[in-house]
């Protein structure tokens, strides 16, 4: 008796190793990624990172970051000028039609028909992947029972809220039972509720389900929820590690000081305490180990030139800033969403 691909005379010892190796291959392997558009803009440099299986990986970054231009290229919708991005061991350029079949995909636009019921958009999805007959029905109900849609399964797309419109957006992506999920913004246009409420779905496919995500965003909170992040900055990519990792990259608690003359005063404070000071949107910032200790310090060695001072610890903006030298949000990036 054969098994497809697994001889008989293959050792125990040799299937295990062959078993291990499968699962150890990174879900999206991405190389040296680079991409420039006709206009000479380019929008990714040299872009490398893994996602391994089980993981919820993010990629943020602000407009002009390069993160749609990067999921484009990792939805097959656009062929990169450089380097090579590969899904389940496919390439996405010359295997365009395996990957397609291997992910689940969530655009930030909405691609539901609205004239039809959300039963309806279901099932036409699933003709989209040849499911058909008694098959599509159980898998229908059982999409519609696990994102709480069972009571508008017969209700229009155009009268659900917007939280809903997500549900059945990741319940379409789901339905041929991906191994890896692509999300682009999953979250924008949500209220607060709603994005709780669509990330405890993402959860449990993650936890449950093993699903392996991928997700852009700009919600600092959202990438907190992530395991590990990549950050994007004008097409590069400046960071790569666990959200908690990143921010223990920052020297220690973050002092921002309201003064008359921030150039002057940094100047200084560098003189007499020997660390680093910077000049941020017309304050001082400092990067510290036991803050509180430190402003004592500083009030007492600068009397009457600090008007005010905040005491915080690394959030992911600060994380953005030490790396880059300038704030998440700025005139700098263009709000083109590439």
């Amino acid at each position: 008796m054969r098994f497809a691909g697994i001889s008989r005379a293959q050792p125990l010892a040799d299937l295990s190793l062959s078993l291990q190796k499968v699962n150890m291959e990174p879900v999206i392997d991405v190389q040296d990624l680079s991409h420039t558009y006709h206009q000479g803009l380019a929008a990714l440099q040299g872009v490398s990172f893994t996602v391994t299986s089980g993981e919820i990986f993010g990629l943020l970054g602000p407009n002009g970051g390069g993160k749609t231009t990067l999921f484009r290229i990792l939805t097959t919708l656009l062929a990169p000028s450089a380097g090579s991005a590969r899904i389940f061991g496919y390439d996405v350029t010359r295997s365009a039609q395996r990957v397609r079949r291997s992910v689940g995909v969530v655009f930030q636009s909405q691609s539901l028909d609205k004239k039809l019921t959300v039963a309806e958009n279901l099932r036409h999805q699933g003709h989209l992947y040849g499911l058909r007959g008694k098959t599509l029905r159980e898998r229908c109900q059982q999409l519609l029972e696990q994102f709480s849609l069972s009571d508008r399964a017969h209700h229009l797309v155009e009268t659900l809220s917007g939280g809903m419109k997500r549900r059945v957006e990741l319940a379409k992506g789901f339905l041929h039972q991906p191994r890896l999920l692509l999300l682009d913004e999953p979250s924008t246009g949500l209220d607060p509720a709603a994005r709780l409420d669509f990330w405890r779905y993402l959860d449990e496919l993650n936890r449950k389900e093993g699903v392996s995500i991928l997700l852009t965003t700009h919600f600092m909170d959202e990438a907190e929820k992530c395991h590990r992040l990549g950050i994007l900055e004008k097409g590069r990519l400046v960071a790569l590690d666990s959200p908690e990792s990143l921010k223990g990259r920052v020297g220690g608690d973050v002092i921002v000081l309201r003064v008359r003359d921030p150039q002057a005063l940094s100047v200084d404070i560098e003189k007499k305490f020997q660390g680093p000071v910077s000049v941020f949107e017309n304050t001082v910032r400092i990067e510290r180990p036991n803050g509180h200790e430190f402003i004592a310090a500083l009030v007492e060695a600068f009397p009457g030139r600090i008007e005010a001072v905040t005491l915080s610890k690394p959030t992911l903006e600060d994380v953005f800033i030490h790396q880059t030298g300038h704030a998440f949000w700025s005139d700098g990036f263009p709000a083109t969403g590439t």
